[in-house]
């Protein structure tokens, strides 16, 4: 290598050296004059704060100063004419607000027999009354057991709440079955304890829509008169209680009106009705707990209370429990049953 290259290789290196510092030089030069990140958030942060105490200094000022130029209201003391008034007022506003009085449940109980021929007829005809009266309402039928489905069929399709209480004895008297048929729907009350106001429907009851109205007043026990009609006789009888407004005087009997001091008289089952809770709750009304034996028959128990607590019993309807709200129609059995064909016109 000669001397030449030798000296052109060293200014090379000499060159690189310079630029070297040169721009290590510029970016110290220039990364002296900028900010650092840590130092620019401490002072932003104290600036914002010290901004934020002045404008709460100037607040706190603002609000001392409209204190002592606004005068603090006093309120005035109101007189005794004034509040009588006021309370007048409010005892209005109370009694105009509607006050909502929920019904009371009603169990109507139907026993029916396999042996009546109307029964599908009738059962249909009473299910479509009580598709009329307004809730709440339960419908307990009781039946005997058999293959036939109609009776559940029927109620399926009525919309009407029900039980179906089935029973497998065997009766031939026909009011011996229905007032066995009664003491199963009362002990099924009694034994869910089912609150409400209990009436025994036949099946060939007819009932003006106010009735059931009337019956869900019934505090403890009610009764009401009924006419009992027939399919061939041009007459009318009359059964249940002989009434002065809403107070029971007497009780009306088959052949004639009975009074307190003869024999008792035979009540109709669906001239009465009571307060379901008797059944579990004697001792509510005012009855010893120990007079209650419902296990053997409860319809007899009811039956009698109706009789002799006539303190407790209500004439239905309250204005003149004379009036007729209830009609029994008698079918004679030479009348034949209707045909298939026929059915119920509406």
């Amino acid at each position: 290598m000669s001397s030449f290259d030798r000296s052109k290789r060293r200014v090379q290196l000499w060159k690189k050296a310079i630029v070297h510092f040169l721009l290590c030089f510029v970016m110290g030069f220039f990364t002296g004059f900028a900010p650092t990140a840590k130092s620019s958030i401490f002072s932003s942060q104290a600036s914002t704060t010290s901004r934020l105490s002045e404008f709460s200094q100037e607040t706190i000022g603002i609000n001392r100063s409209l204190a002592t130029e606004i005068p603090a209201e006093v309120s005035p003391i109101p007189s005794s004419g004034q509040a009588k008034l006021l309370e007048e007022e409010e005892e209005e506003d109370i009694r105009e607000e509607p006050h909502l009085v929920p019904r009371k449940l009603l169990i109507v109980v139907t026993p029916t027999s396999s042996k009546d021929r109307f029964r599908d007829v009738f059962l249909r005809r009473l299910a479509n009354t009580l598709q009329l009266v307004p809730p709440p309402l339960l419908w307990v039928v009781v039946e005997s057991n058999s293959d036939s489905s109609r009776v559940s069929e029927t109620l399926r399709k009525t919309g009407v709440m029900y039980r179906h209480l089935v029973f497998k004895q065997n009766f031939t008297n026909i009011e011996e079955e229905m007032d066995y048929q009664g003491n199963i729907a009362l002990n099924h009350i009694e034994h869910h304890r089912l609150s409400g106001i209990v009436h025994f429907a036949g099946l060939y009851n007819f009932y003006d829509l106010g009735f059931f109205d009337q019956i869900r007043e019934t505090e403890v026990f009610g009764a009401w008169p009924i006419a009992m009609l027939s399919a061939n006789r041009k007459r009318v009888k009359m059964e249940g209680p002989v009434c002065e407004s809403s107070q029971v005087i007497g009780w009306h009997l088959r052949e004639n009106t009975y009074e307190a001091e003869t024999e008792s008289p035979v009540l109709h089952i669906s001239s009465f009705g009571f307060n379901s809770s008797i059944l579990w709750d004697p001792e509510r009304w005012g009855r010893a707990s120990a007079v209650l034996d419902t296990s053997q028959n409860s319809l007899k128990f009811v039956k009698q209370e109706v009789l002799e607590d006539e303190t407790k019993l209500k004439g239905i309807p309250s204005e003149d429990c004379s009036k007729i709200m209830m009609w029994n129609l008698h079918f004679p059995s030479g009348i034949p049953p209707p045909k298939p064909s026929e059915g119920i016109q509406r």
